[in-house]
């Protein structure tokens, strides 16, 4: 039988690191991060026969209820309604420790003797890694088993790429860094989940649709357009570090990244011919 210390090293022997954090503290994020979800239908009968209670999920089937657009929803409207419950909850969440983490802690900052920033991560900053994994697992999940009511390949490829991305930082304790930059940009998905709302409860020509829509647009551009240009230039300046990673955390910084990036201007474009529609019908 294989012991969670056996499963810590063939990841250890995968990514070449060596973690500053005990298996016990991935097993717990990651359940952590799993518990604050909820799922529904065949789904949720799985996940309660693993004994997975989702919370937010749960507090969203007892608040919805009282917003009345829901109550003419569909069940699979329903189940995508507080799927994105908390996926706003996540994106919250995981943008404050991204923040926190990036512009006031420490802990990457250049001027304390901290060591090479790539190499930096601190038993908090890995926890919060390994309930974000929690989190894609929840979503990545109901994203198959509704498929593709709940998203297509797209989405499918984004939580993959983030799962591996995460997991590989965690057990390596390497690359943190670009990993909470690109957690960073979580911070457009409540607008997203936002637009959805307003748009199925019939208010796309509402001034809160079109406000959302303008958020989003410059969000999106600060956080998954010009972010990303920050990422690949400070990767360039820091190209010495790069190269020093275990492999494979090394490989997935040169691919993962470059392939969010392209599908995040696809869908900036989207975003923008939704804008320029919504307000053309303002004038």
């Amino acid at each position: 039988m294989m012991t969670t210390q056996t499963l810590h090293n063939q990841l250890l022997s995968l990514v070449g690191g060596d973690p500053p954090a005990e298996p016990t503290l991935w097993l717990s994020s990651v359940i952590l991060g799993i518990l604050a979800c909820k799922t529904d239908s065949e789904w949720m009968a799985l996940a309660e026969r693993l004994s997975v209670n989702l919370q937010v999920y749960n507090l969203m089937k007892v608040v919805s209820p009282l917003i009345p657009p829901y109550t003419r929803l569909s069940k699979l409207e329903k189940v995508e309604w507080n799927n994105r419950g908390f996926s706003t909850a996540h994106a919250i969440v995981i943008s404050v420790a991204s923040s926190y983490f990036l512009f006031f802690s420490d802990l990457f900052k250049d001027d304390v003797p901290h060591g090479p920033v790539l190499f930096r991560s601190s038993v908090t900053s890995q926890a919060i890694l390994g309930m974000s994994v929690g989190y894609f697992i929840s979503d990545l999940a109901m994203i198959l088993w509704f498929y593709p009511k709940l998203g297509g390949k797209e989405y499918v490829i984004h939580h993959a790429f983030s799962m591996l991305s995460l997991n590989l930082s965690f057990f390596s304790g390497e690359g943190n860094f670009y990993v909470y930059i690109v957690l960073l940009s979580e911070v457009t998905t409540p607008f997203v989940n936002l637009r959805w709302y307003l748009s199925t409860a019939g208010m796309k020509r509402t001034r809160a649709y079109t406000i959302n829509g303008v958020s989003l647009f410059f969000g999106w551009m600060m956080a998954r357009v010009l972010l990303f240009v920050y990422l690949f230039i400070h990767l360039y300046g820091h190209f010495d570090q790069v190269r020093k990673l275990s492999r494979g955390p090394h490989y997935c910084l040169l691919i993962v990244p470059p392939c969010l990036a392209i599908m995040n201007i696809a869908w900036f474009f989207k975003i923008v011919k939704g804008m320029l529609k919504t307000l053309s019908k303002k004038v």
